[in-house]
């Protein structure tokens, strides 16, 4: 690509810097225990990019560095004050010490590499990583269609998805002690109870999701962490169409019930009919029908007569 395109693509797609760093506080819980367990404890960002999350890190009390690829990226990191350098991920790993880095984040860049290079990042941030350490991969999720059919292959560089299954178990695979999928920047109006349609089962899906994977430590190291390990994130495709099917049958219990209702109704309305009908018969064959007919016609006949004289009264100058 040529210079600064990549940036320039990411400026218009990616979404601004506020939106951003909004979005990553989602991952607030993870980094406070770190910070509390290591004294300004080190971080290494692949794929850096524009630095948000270094800046996130910076901010929550970390000696973080980013690497990237692309010069445009890395001048915007520069531009911040923040630590980013040209390099490669994986090799930049490999030429660290074991057990030197509390945390180790890749954000959307293992979509980017073939997937021995994601087995190669995976494996060697394990023994980076100190005892209790972090590793964060965040990527597209091809469970939103939207994603998985289109969006994805905006970005020229996207190799191919990577499902939140994969990526687990490659982790789990390498070694590290657990790990947690956290689904992320779903519709808010589809948290909750909401009515769920099939176009929030084809497009709401979290369009995006993070593999959080820790190395282990002490007991006392990991219990810190069960809270954000334990907790939901997010909206699996399996999660809506689950809520999708649960309502829509829940529907046709209502429209069954309201069904039955209403035939319930018609049969009495029915009934009713018949009884009014056989009154009006018997009414009409009786002796007293016949006998008062000319009474009942005389009174029609006077009523039509007042009503021409009132008319010709009234038309009369």
């Amino acid at each position: 690509m040529s210079d600064f395109f990549y940036r320039a693509f990411e400026d218009r797609f990616r979404g601004s810097r506020s939106l951003i760093l909004a979005r990553l506080d989602v991952y607030q819980p993870f980094l406070r225990p770190l910070v509390d367990a290591f004294q300004t404890p080190r971080a290494l960002d692949l794929g850096c990019g524009r630095g948000e999350w270094l800046e996130v890190l910076v901010n929550s009390g970390f000696d973080a560095t980013g690497v990237d690829l692309d010069e445009g990226m890395l001048a915007a990191c520069q531009e911040r004050g923040l630590k980013g350098q040209l390099g490669d991920a994986l090799s930049t790993l490999k030429g660290l010490p074991s057990e030197s880095l509390a945390l180790v984040s890749a954000f959307h860049l293992v979509e980017h590499v073939p997937f021995e290079v994601v087995q190669g990042l995976v494996q060697e941030a394990l023994r980076v990583l100190m005892p209790g350490g972090l590793l964060v991969l965040e990527t597209p999720n091809s469970e939103n269609l939207t994603v998985g059919t289109s969006s994805f292959y905006l970005d020229p560089s996207h190799k191919r998805p990577l499902p939140s299954a994969l990526l687990a178990f490659v982790a789990e695979h390498a070694g590290f002690y657990r790990s947690k999928v956290m689904y992320l920047q779903e519709p808010a109006n589809l948290h909750g109870d909401s009515r769920v349609g099939l176009l929030d089962v084809l497009s709401g899906v979290s369009p995006d999701y993070a593999l959080v994977a820790q190395k282990s430590a002490a007991p006392a190291v990991g219990a810190e962490f069960d809270a954000p390990f334990n907790a939901k994130y997010g909206l699996s495709l399996d999660t809506l169409a689950q809520r999708y099917d649960a309502q829509t049958a829940q529907l046709s219990v209502q429209l069954g019930e309201r069904s039955g209702q209403l035939e319930k109704a018609v049969a009495q309305l029915g009934a009713q009919l018949i009884q009014v009908q056989t009154q009006l018969e018997g009414m009409l064959g009786s002796r007293s029908w016949r006998i008062t007919a000319p009474m009942r016609w005389l009174g029609g006949a006077a009523r039509h007569v007042r009503q021409r004289l009132a008319q010709f009264f009234k038309s009369t100058p």
